[in-house]
Parts: structure tokens; C-alpha cells; sequence
């Protein structure tokens, strides 16, 4: 397993699931698997430049320029997070300090994410696309200060993978590397406030309160396409290479029988936009599982659950694992994990106080690329919700009109990238 090096001041570069001798031909082509059931690629591509057309730093580009923080403890992450909103706003002018700030209990925060492009569903707050690079780094380094190193890793690779589909894919999508920030209340150290990021592929609503000393994400929406691409360093990179890890793992861990109870039940996907009604549906219960089977389900969980500090991270956990036997994970599409093969997976898992869907797209919505794979195992949208505490309880979801998270503009969603 290996790990890039760009030559920012930290590693970031998300655990890469392949062989480091592998050299560079021409396209990316998926071959297989090792004989440890991971993935193998050889290939290349153009990479993904620094600029955009209008030659202003792009996005991708500004994630990989913020400054190191580091922090242990939920505290340390408020305070943080806190300092960096406040820098960030001090580069703003009064007009764009007031399109990016909204009151705590707005109810724009439930309708203002969505797993569509933001040419669908308008995103709250700035375009960080439209603002100047010193702004820009200074944006992510609100994200930056906020998430652990694997977080912020995983949110740099997704705002890559869109970049390098806008660079060398054949979509015509124009919001492809726009990426939207915003606030809800006013950063402090002491009261809750909620930050809100993301654009086509991300959706993180994490709201932080330190009063209580608390952290959660929930909603969020973490998505990828393509399954592997080249960055600008030359480096290859699987965006959700350790999501598929984990995910593999809590499977190959089951007998066959639970095997087979897995995938018998019922997949569920509870949308941006969707109140849902949190049912668990059938399949294999938690109570079913085994020490060593709830930790490695725990472990996948945290992907999404645990995007911030370890104390943070170990508080959510606890509280999932403490109704652990009422939730009901399901299971569909392969079985063995292999990225030439079928068209990729899909589980649900769902509990009092849990649920993620995951989900491969059956089409790469116009974004083609030759040999490179940006449908199936290669286009998956996912959602980590808080049956219990989505928002912090600070607002309810709103119900979305035409599925899309923030309802859709006049001619409707689009067709095939939900």
C-alpha cells in the first residue's frame, strides 16, 4: 500500500490501494486484482493543471496549498476551526461576508446540499471558485482545520477527481471544480455554528458546538467519479480506495450464511432533499455480528461519522455501537472486490443513531474518459445521516421537490445523476 508526497507540508494523499512500482503507460486501464483482492491499474493521463480556463487558481489547486493544524481534541478542533472561519471571513469584503454567513436555524442549510451538480441545486454561500487564491486557501483552510489528516485528505482527492473529469472528460457539466462554502451562526468557541461545504460530489454539513463539546456530520454527502485518476503530481489516486477497503473487510469477515442475510435484504438510499422515515428494512442485524465484525462495521462507519479529531470520532462511534444491535446493514451488486469487474456495490446500513447508503451509479452521466472507469465501480454517491441528531436538531430537513436535494430549477433534474 502506498502514499503520495506532494510537496505541501503534510502528506495528503488518500491510502492508495496499489503496487508502488507501477509504471505509466498510456490511458488508464483497470486489471484486475492482487492476490489480496486489491485492485491493480497501469496507465496515465494528461493530469490535472493548477489553473482554470480563465487561468485563476482552481480549487483542486488550493486544497493542496493550506497551512498544517493539528488537533487531538474536540476543543482544540472548535478552536481551530473557529480561528480559520474568522480568517477567512477577514478576507472578505462586507457584501461577500454577508452572502456566505446565515443565521443558526435557517432552514436554507437542509435544502442548500444535494448529491446534483450546483447548476441543479443552487448551494448556499460563495462559489470558492469565484474568489481570489489567497481567499480560496484561506476557504480550505477552514476544512482543513476542521477534519483529520484522512478527512481532509478524502474531500482534497473527491475536489480532484472533479477537477481531472472537467480537464479530460467528455461532460459538458460547467459546475464541475465549483465548490460552495457557508455559515450558519456565528463562529464561536463557546456556542454552535455549522459549516457547509461542497459542490457537486461533497455535501458536508458539520456542525460544532462547544458548549457541549460536540461535532457531528451529519447530513453529509461524499461522492466520487472516477475510481482512479492522475493528479497534477503525476501520482495516481483512488479516491474511496479506503471506503472499498473497509467495506471488503466488514464482508469477508461474515460466514456464508450471514453472507447471504446481507444480501437478501434491502438496500436503502435516504437523498439530500428526503426527510425519510429511518425504517431499518431487512437484512443482517447487528446484533448477529460478532466482536471483531462490529468493530471492522464500526470502522467503515467512520468514514463518514468520524471525519474530525479522534476524541470526536471515538464520542460518535461509542454512540453508534451503543444501538448497534438494532441496526440492519443490506448488501447488493459484487461480491468480491475486483474494479474490472461488474458494475461495483451498494449497501445501506441503518440504525437509531446511523445511516449511510452507498451507491454505484449505473452510468458515468456524459463524464467518459478512455480506460478510465467513471461508472459502476467509479461513480458512487453516499450518505451518512443522524436519525437522531441530523443538524444538531437545529433545523428539520426540508422535503425536496424532484429528488434533488434543494429542488430543481425549471426543466427538471437531470436524468441519470442522482
Amino acid at each position: 500500500m502506498t502514499k503520495h508526497t506532494p510537496t505541501t507540508k503534510r502528506s495528503r494523499r488518500q491510502k492508495l490501494l496499489l503496487g508502488s512500482s507501477l509504471l505509466l503507460a498510456v490511458g488508464i486501464t483497470l486489471a484486475g486484482c492482487t492476490a489480496t483482492g486489491t485492485p491493480s491499474i497501469t496507465g496515465s493521463s494528461s493530469g490535472s493543471s493548477t489553473t482554470s480556463a480563465s487561468g485563476t487558481t482552481t480549487v483542486a489547486a488550493a486544497s493542496t496549498k493550506v497551512t498544517e493544524s493539528d488537533a487531538a481534541t474536540t476543543e482544540e478542533t472548535v478552536d481551530n476551526t473557529t480561528t480559520a472561519v474568522e480568517a477567512f471571513l477577514a478576507t472578505l469584503s462586507d457584501e461577500q461576508v454577508e452572502a456566505v454567513t446565515y443565521d443558526y436555524d435557517d432552514e436554507t442549510k437542509t435544502t442548500s446540499w444535494s448529491n446534483f451538480p450546483v447548476t441543479f441545486v443552487q448551494r448556499a454561500g460563495l462559489n470558492i471558485a469565484d474568489l481570489s487564491e489567497a481567499q480560496q486557501i484561506a476557504a480550505m483552510q477552514v476544512m482543513e482545520a476542521l477534519l483529520s489528516d484522512d478527512g481532509y485528505q478524502q474531500v482534497v482527492d473527491i475536489i480532484g477527481g472533479d477537477q481531472y473529469l472537467k480537464e479530460n472528460s467528455s461532460s459538458t457539466e460547467q459546475s464541475l471544480g465549483q465548490y460552495y462554502i457557508a455559515f450558519f451562526g456565528d463562529a464561536s468557541a463557546t456556542s454552535a455554528y455549522e459549516v457547509q461545504f461542497g459542490g457537486h460530489h461533497l455535501g458536508i454539513n458539520a456542525t460544532l458546538d462547544g458548549s457541549s463539546n460536540a461535532i457531528t456530520f451529519a447530513p453529509t454527502h461524499l461522492g466520487m467519479q472516477p475510481a482512479v485518476y492522475e493528479d497534477s503530481d503525476g501520482d495516481q489516486v483512488q479516491t474511496f480506495g479506503s471506503i472499498y477497503e473497509d467495506a471488503f473487510a466488514f464482508y469477508d469477515s461474515l460466514t456464508t450464511a450471514q453472507q447471504e442475510t446481507l444480501t437478501s435484504g434491502d438496500v436503502t438510499m435516504c437523498a439530500p432533499g428526503d426527510t425519510c422515515d429511518s425504517t431499518t428494512g431487512s437484512g443482517l442485524s447487528g446484533s448477529d455480528l460478532s466482536d471483531e465484525q462490529r468493530d471492522l462495521l464500526l470502522d467503515l462507519i467512520a468514514n463518514w461519522s468520524g471525519m474530525a479529531d479522534a476524541e470526536s470520532a471515538t464520542t460518535t462511534r461509542a454512540e453508534i455501537e451503543a444501538t448497534l444491535d438494532d441496526t440492519v446493514i443490506a448488501w447488493s451488486g459484487e461480491t468480491t472486490y475486483d474494479l474490472s469487474s461488474g458494475d461495483g456495490i451498494n449497501f445501506s446500513v441503518s440504525g437509531p443513531n446511523v445511516y449511510v447508503g452507498f451507491q454505484s451509479q449505473n452510468g458515468s452521466a456524459g463524464a467518459d474518459v478512455d480506460g478510465v472507469s467513471t461508472s459502476g465501480w467509479g461513480h458512487v454517491h453516499t450518505i451518512y445521516r443522524d436519525p437522531s441528531n441530523d443538524y444538531a436538531n437545529s433545523v428539520e430537513q426540508q422535503s425536496a421537490s424532484n429528488g434533488t436535494g434543494g429542488g430543481a430549477p425549471a426543466g427538471g433534474a437531470p436524468g441519470n445523476d442522482s
